[in-house]
């Protein structure tokens, strides 16, 4: 499976996530409301004392008053005691869609036919018999009243009665909001004696829970309030709705029709969703908001409890069915659905799901998949970082999510964008295990025959990393010797000279390989090794100078090593110098040598220049020799320039440095004076002031001595060449340039 396939079948993998979740599937939809009912179990609305009052028709009620439906007259007494208490409006969560059975002249209608029949003649004669329904409705008119109705999705034949006015702004409303084919609606009598009039319709979720009640509905192509609108405008004494749809409400709509924005009633503007629907933020079960029908017709009753109130008359009687499912209850009378509505009205309270919010996921989505894909395709980094990067922004994605809620009640979906995430991950893991070892199969079978084991393994990993024949590519080369190894090999046995040579070999190499750079060969006691191929490594420079200077902290240990055992063995100790050469430069690298076998290799002049400058460090008396070219890039270590040399094999001199170790406190105080001489001794040499050259090469000297850096061969060989020039001054066009006579 060639890359380019692999990608495109993660890719297609994104793309059928990502259009998953722009098709929103009703799953999706419950799963993700089920996420934000749970932020509002952890975090409900905090209840504030809000002139609103649930008057409840509970069973106790039902005990002492007996069974539903009551008699029209008894509902005229409640609701004169609420409006002679004070309530600001008296609203009835109970639709009246028949006559009152109870009525004297319904009576009359059934006993006719009966034996009471002829002692009931001319009973009502004069009609001076009160009609219920018309005692509840003048009642109803006695003061500020709401009665309601449903919608239905069958024609009934009837339309509700319309109390207010409605103004639109922007495209029409009709066309976003839920639409109905007819209504049940209360007995004219009681529905002509209300100040006001709404629907009762809160719309449950697939799933049956009350999350979102439309503010307004549609029959035919007229629009009708909800009881909860309509009975916040009647407390208010507003004539008219205000709706602000997309197209009036100042906001872009990109030339579609994205639908209702906001309601105003009164002074108060209610944010919507596109359908016209305010979110219910629940605050659960709450006694302040409701007290019993049956206190009311107590005799000490206290007035207070209602004065100023919007009394909201309904039932929590489980045999009279106006139980809801809510974020945080199971049975939520519907009449507490619409009293919690008016207190997020009351107090502006409101939950939002931006219009964007679907795309914002779906763009998170689409970037988290980006970035697993992206991650997956960087060899180095295994499953580990695209499994990390994924938890991050998932982790991210929830926080960020819960943040928005608990600060600014806007609901965000951080779970399916998580969900997609983990199926992405683990999508492409698969599609990249099958292409992986589909590969390593392919060049093992191919090269196992004629390469070096751990050139087929580094093949099998990422061949398309690797051009056979060699590529041109910015490498970091090193070279790294024993000083003084011709006398080491002298005093050894073989056995003891290999174990030598392996003891220094080992941990050089971990150094080398723990920061990203490929041992090309091994020479005797000399490593070669370089960054930046076969794997890419943008700042291989740093991690070469890092290997260095690892390298000589390393040979310290080992001497220390070395010294101790040869102590305990009553010999000699043998002390352990090297000498380390970098540079960088463009080379030729890739797999080089015969038929029967190759070696992954680095050819070139700058190749080459490595060596060379490996061999001057015993010149200099330093263990690290770097060209400028490798610094180029590091711009905090502390370093030394040591010279401008040609070295043999070249015409063109390089700028040559070494670095330090860094060093704190009094140590660090004296490298700084250290760097600083160095250079007035450099500059002094180069203006052939000789005196000067003595001058400050004893005081580096001193300094390097503070500062525990053993590089008194440097200012030996300094103070060496000014007395050679003292004696025998510099041609007048001398450039400063050294010519190195050795390699």
């Amino acid at each position: 499976m060639t890359r380019a396939v692999r990608l495109l079948a993660t890719l297609l993998l994104l793309v059928l996530i990502a259009g998953l979740r722009a098709n929103d599937p009703t799953i999706l939809q419950e799963m993700r409301w089920r996420v934000f009912d749970n932020y509002q179990r952890l975090a409900p609305r905090e209840y504030k004392q809000t002139p609103v009052v649930v008057v409840d028709i509970d069973d106790e009620t039902l005990q002492r008053h007996g069974q539903w439906p009551w008699p029209r007259t008894l509902v005229a007494e409640l609701v004169r005691r609420l409006q002679d208490a004070g309530a600001a409006v008296v609203a009835l969560d109970i639709i009246f869609s028949e006559p009152d059975r109870t009525s004297p002249a319904n009576l009359l209608r059934y006993w006719q036919g009966t034996a009471l029949a002829k002692r009931l003649v001319g009973l009502d004669a004069d009609g001076t018999l009160p009609d219920h329904d018309k005692v509840l409705g003048e009642t109803l008119a006695r003061g500020n009243s709401v009665t309601g109705f449903f919608m239905t999705n069958y024609d009934t034949g009837v339309t509700p009665k319309s109390t207010s006015g409605i103004a639109v702004g922007g495209d029409p409303a009709e066309q976003f909001v839920p639409n109905f084919d007819g209504a049940l609606v209360s007995v004219p009598a009681i529905e002509q004696g209300a100040t006001g009039n709404g629907s009762f319709n809160v719309m449950a979720d697939s799933d049956g829970v009350v999350r979102r009640v439309p503010m307004f509905v549609t029959l035919g192509d007229k629009l009708y309030p909800s009881f909860a609108a309509e009975t916040l405008r009647t407390a208010l004494g507003a004539s008219t709705y205000i709706v602000k749809t997309s197209g009036g409400s100042g906001e872009m709509a990109f030339g579609e029709h994205t639908g209702v924005v906001k309601v105003k009633i009164g002074p108060y503007v209610i944010p919507t969703d596109g359908q016209g629907r305010v979110l219910l933020r629940d605050t659960g079960p709450v006694a302040e908001r409701i007290f019993p029908v049956w206190e009311i017709f107590e005799p000490n009753f206290n007035p207070e409890r209602v004065a100023g109130f919007i009394a909201i008359i309904g039932t929590t009687a489980a045999g009279l069915k106006d139980q809801h499912s809510t974020p945080l209850g199971v049975n939520t009378a519907g009449a507490t659905v619409h009293a919690q509505l008016l207190e997020q009205a009351l107090h502006e309270e409101y939950m939002s799901r931006p219009d964007w919010a679907d795309g914002a996921e779906i763009v998170l989505l689409i970037a988290l998949g980006l970035t697993v894909i992206v991650l997956f395709e960087i060899p180095k980094l295994g499953a580990i970082a695209p499994a990390m990067v994924s938890g991050v922004v998932i982790a991210g994605a929830f926080w960020w999510s819960w943040y928005q809620f608990t600060t600014n009640a806007q609901l965000f979906d951080p779970v399916y964008p998580g969900i997609a995430g983990v199926m992405i991950y683990t999508g492409a893991s698969f599609i990249r295990y099958l292409a992986t070892e589909g590969e390593r199969r392919r060049v093992r079978s191919a090269f196992g025959r004629y390469m070096a084991p751990a050139m087929v393994e580094r093949l099998a990993e990422d061949p398309e990393r690797l051009t056979l024949g060699g590529e041109m590519r910015d490498l970091t080369l090193l070279f790294c010797d024993i000083r003084g190894f011709t006398s080491i090999s002298e005093k050894l046995d073989p056995v003891e000279l290999t174990n030598l040579i392996n003891r220094f070999l080992t941990p050089m190499t971990e150094i080398i390989v723990d920061r990203g750079g490929t041992i090309d060969k091994y020479m005797g006691d000399c490593i070669m090794a370089f960054w930046n191929a076969p794997i890419d490594d943008p700042i291989h420079r740093a991690h070469a100078i890092e290997s260095a200077t690892a390298m000589s902290a390393r040979l310290v240990t080992l001497n220390r090593e070395l010294a101790r055992e040869a102590e305990e063995a009553g010999e000699d100790p043998i002390h352990l110098g090297i000498g380390i050469g970098l540079n960088s430069g463009m080379c030729c690298v890739g797999n080089f040598g015969s038929d029967l076998r190759f070696d992954y290799s680095a050819l070139g002049d700058d190749v080459n220049l490595a060596s060379r400058l490996e061999g001057q460090s015993k010149t200099y008396g330093v263990e690290l020799v770097l060209s400028e070219a490798t610094l180029s890039e590091d711009t905090t270590s502390p370093r030394l320039e040591l010279d401008l040399i040609v070295v043999k094999g070249r015409n063109e001199p390089v700028r040559i440095f070494t670095v330090l170790d860094n060093r704190d406190g009094a140590r660090g105080e004296a490298q700084q004076r250290l760097m600083e001489a160095h250079a007035k001794m450099l500059g002094c040499y180069r203006g052939q002031d000789w005196d000067g050259v003595f001058t400050h090469a004893a005081d580096a000297r001193q300094q390097a001595e503070l500062a525990e850096h053993d590089i008194e061969g440097l200012y030996d060989l300094y103070e060496e060449r000014a007395e050679a020039f003292e004696t025998e001054p510099p041609p007048a066009d001398w450039d400063g340039v050294y010519t190195a006579e050795t390699k």
